[in-house]
């Protein structure tokens, strides 16, 4: 079951497997699928924000990095 036995009500990283308490948002977009108004939100915890963020710019993902957990956009 999915958050079975944790606190949906804190942020938590996004990285596979990291439960962590998120501190940062990555807004970024797939603008192949996209429009320029939908954008989609990962969290990460301090130790995995770098490689979540390199994960997407790989890809070519217009991409924005925030200190703190951002509220707007679809959290993927």
């Amino acid at each position: 079951m999915i958050g079975f036995g944790q606190d949906l009500d804190e942020p938590v990283c996004s990285r596979a497997g990291c439960r962590e308490r998120a501190s940062w948002s990555i807004v970024w977009r797939n603008p192949r699928i996209h429009t320029a108004e939908r954008r989609k939100v990962w969290l990460a915890c301090d130790e995995h924000v770098a490689y979540l963020r390199d994960f997407l710019a790989s890809r070519d993902f217009p991409l924005e990095v925030v200190g703190g957990v951002a509220t707007g956009g679809e959290r993927a």
